[in-house]
């Protein structure tokens, strides 16, 4: 028998592979609420049909030579049930109930001998609904290409099931329109970066002076690189490697909508601004208030009319956002959080960092690790905003009544949160390592007051 035929891994992708650390598995968890259970049967049936078939990944394991570039390569064992759990929720099967089993589950890495993804469905969620929790290596695909894959399994549901949203989430997700000219220059950088991995690593600063020579736009670069870490706060403190999640009350995605043209702001300007207001209180209960933190955002690089390929990856930069926690009023910390995000948007620093994420993916394993720790250090906290479908779904026959997603952290940071839009709702959920706080229940909780201040 031949030899499995091996697929070298992107360097993006391979950067994602190699930041997993045991108190920090790159893993996108993303957790569909149903209206009753499916059967295993029809479960088993619809993933090999319009998942295995149709995207490779799901079917090919991961080969991670020392010294050589990872690569896929088909799973000569792969048994697709393997890969679906099926759980019962523990009593009494309420939503907090839910919230303790799924943070368990999202804590555990994935078997790294076959392909990097599980489903668990969860039964007895309030009575007979369920839950299904999809668990998939970031290596794999980026969260946009994700939402799509996870749109490839359900169907429109039934009409009686309620009308579609008149509103899709796409207002909350604003692809880059970068020139080719700013993405050749970040791809420059980036191989510089690689070239002179070493001289780099021993002198940060020579980075920045690679950069400047690559790029005009040296304040976009000085940004990147040479900002300084963090501002201490519980929020930096060494990670336990056990997770917790909880997540908000859905919102009215027509009514954000409404509030952010009252403002002359857009829908993502007042879902941060509701976020830096919440870290502000749970963070001034712990007396620790800078005036600032800064949260590391995906940026996505796809065009919205662009099928995503049959390969996945990741296709996407991490740009640095520095959210304001300082003694002011809504109004003003939403004109802060607008003025932040327009001038990220006319700046070239998403190329520059997709450059550099692919620059780490080429370097050797400890060099690429103290590469990541040398760009974590500058946030306290990811956020993700992924726009989800307009209309209501069903999975393998049951309905979808709402959808959560927890895009991984990296390196040091244990705090992600995930903005997510579904058939006209907005959801916020919240995944934080017990380190940091025990439980993430009252940022939910202040997060849905001060939305609904900013909507009042």
């Amino acid at each position: 028998m031949p030899p499995p035929t091996k697929h070298a891994m992107p360097a993006a992708d391979a950067a994602w592979l190699h930041m997993d650390r045991d108190t920090n598995p790159m893993v996108v968890n993303s957790l569909s609420l149903l209206g009753g259970v499916p059967a295993h049967e029809v479960i088993v049936e619809l993933l090999e049909e319009r998942l295995v078939r149709r995207f490779p990944r799901f079917r090919q394991r991961v080969v991670d030579s020392l010294g050589r570039r990872p690569a896929f390569e088909d799973d000569p064992s792969f048994d697709l049930e393997a890969h679906l759990h099926r759980r019962a929720l523990p009593a009494p099967g309420d939503r907090a109930a839910l919230e303790e089993l799924v943070g368990d589950l999202v804590t555990a890495p994935l078997d790294p001998n076959g392909p990097l993804w599980r489903i668990h469905l969860i039964e007895g969620y309030e009575g007979d609904r369920a839950a299904a929790l999809w668990r998939i290596h970031h290596c794999i695909a980026d969260g946009i290409a994700l939402s799509q894959v996870l749109l490839s399994v359900t169907d429109e549901a039934d009409p009686e099931l309620g009308p579609p949203a008149g509103e899709g989430g796409s207002a909350l997700h604003r692809v880059a329109s970068l020139p080719g000219e700013a993405l050749a220059a970040g791809r420059r950088l980036g191989g510089a970066a690689v070239h002179e991995g070493m001289e780099t690593l021993a002198h940060p600063d020579h980075l920045r002076e690679l950069a400047g020579a690559a790029l005009r736009e040296a304040s976009t670069v000085a940004k990147l690189l040479g900002a300084p870490p963090d501002a201490e706060t519980s929020l930096r403190a060494p990670l336990a490697g056990v997770r917790r999640v909880a997540w908000s009350q859905p919102f009215s995605l027509a009514e954000i909508k409404d509030a952010g043209h009252r403002r002359r702001v857009t829908i993502n300007d007042i879902l941060l601004t509701a976020l830096a207001a919440a870290l502000r209180e749970t963070l001034g209960a712990a007396d620790e208030l800078p005036e600032e933190i800064h949260a590391m955002v995906p940026f996505n690089l796809r065009s919205p009319d662009e099928p995503v390929p049959a390969e996945l990856g990741n296709d996407f930069a991490l740009i640095l956002l520095e959210l304001p926690l300082g003694d002011v009023g809504p109004a003003e910390r939403l004109r802060e959080v607008n003025s932040r995000m327009e001038a990220i948007k006319r700046s070239n620093e998403a190329p520059i960092a997709y450059g550099l994420v692919g620059a780490i993916g080429l370097t050797p394993p400890w060099v690429e690790d103290r590469l990541i720790g040398f760009f974590t250090e500058k946030a306290s906290l990811v956020v993700t905003n992924v726009p989800g479908p307009r209309e209501r779904l069903s999975f393998a026959g049951v309905p979808v009544e709402g959808v959560l997603v927890w895009a991984p952290c990296s390196g040091s940071l244990g705090m992600t949160v995930s903005i997510f839009s579904y058939a006209g709702e907005v959801t916020v959920g919240f995944m934080v390592d017990t380190a940091l706080l025990s439980g993430p229940g009252p940022l939910a909780r202040a997060y849905e007051r001060e939305l609904e201040r900013l909507l009042g």
